[in-house]
């Protein structure tokens, strides 16, 4: 069909429509006969689909919603583009035109150059230092280089939480994804299309798996909660809560352990002025937590079964 603008009127607004543009001068005599078929129409049809021909200048523009800015790729595919961008500019700012050569396209006003760029900006892989120009961010080297696969853990995780739909998502559903038709209600309310929606779960998807996000979560900071779900490693109980034998110990007393940096150093205030100190490994696991819960109930055991002085 050829170019031209669809309007649906009801029966009611039909004859005030063709009314109208009878009127108007600018119309061409076929377009006149099909405003007065379109009104014939519509006496016997309650709504017509009609088509003006050349009037798009003269009807008002219908506003087309546009879905919220989100990845179109997942983030282990877009941490590999980024990584074959650093590979030919390293932190060297570069013309778009010329990073879209580094994914394989000829230029950026290619459609698919277009989404991936903004996709790696999403995450934060990328940069645009001044108008024209792109960079890979700080986070990229650090990523390709750190020895300690905790701290690639921690970039992966900053890279997944940067979308702020991926972080929104990711807030509301702590313990896990759900299923893709609560993802989708979920993406809808947030102003998503449902075809947009449709598109975005297996990348969302994709991405959480990717990042390793619910296999290991942040560690906790200060006392331990027990149904805490955090993954698994060896933790160490630094000191034992212990009665004084003389004098209570001072508000103010050093840690008696050996300083580590590793270490998550923890204070638990004690009745009468004392303190006992946990010595917590980063990352702290959930059979971690098992096993310092059952040390501390056989203390309490101990003490229980202990003769009364």
């Amino acid at each position: 069909m050829g170019r031209g603008v669809y309007v649906i009127l009801s029966q009611e607004d039909a004859g005030t429509f063709c009314e109208i543009y009878w009127e108007t001068k600018t119309l061409s005599m076929r377009q006149r006969l099909l405003a007065c078929r379109l009104r014939l129409d519509y006496r016997i049809k309650c709504t017509q689909l009609c088509r003006l021909n050349r009037m798009g200048s003269s009807m008002p523009d219908i506003p087309r919603q546009r879905s919220p800015r989100a990845p179109s790729i997942d983030l282990g595919e877009a941490v590999e583009k980024v990584r074959a961008i650093y590979a030919k500019q390293r932190l060297h700012a570069g013309p778009t035109d010329v990073v879209a050569q580094h994914l394989g396209y000829k230029n950026a006003n290619n459609g698919a150059a277009v989404q991936v760029i903004a996709s790696l900006r999403y995450y934060g892989l990328i940069e645009r230092p001044q108008d024209g120009m792109l960079a890979v961010t700080k986070d990229v080297e650090e990523f390709q280089y750190v020895p300690s696969d905790q701290a690639r853990q921690g970039i992966l995780r900053r890279w997944l939480t940067a979308p702020s739909v991926f972080s929104q998502l990711l807030v509301k559903y702590e313990a896990g994804l759900p299923a893709d038709q609560n993802l989708r209600f979920d993406l809808i309310q947030l102003g998503f299309s449902p075809n947009a929606a449709e598109a975005l779960i297996p990348v969302l998807r994709r991405s959480v798996d990717y990042a390793g996000y619910f296999d290991h979560q942040p560690k906790v900071e200060g006392d331990i909660v027990p149904g805490d779900q955090l993954p698994a490693q060896e933790a160490t109980v630094s000191a034992a809560l212990r009665e004084p034998t003389q004098a209570p110990t001072r508000p103010n007393a050093q840690l008696p352990i050996e300083s580590d940096s590793a270490l998550d150093q923890i204070p638990v205030r004690l009745p009468g002025g004392r303190r006992a100190w946990l010595a917590i490994p980063s990352p702290f696991f959930a059979a971690d937590k098992v096993r310092l819960k059952a040390q501390i109930d056989l203390l309490l055991t101990d003490d229980e079964e202990s003769p009364a002085g």
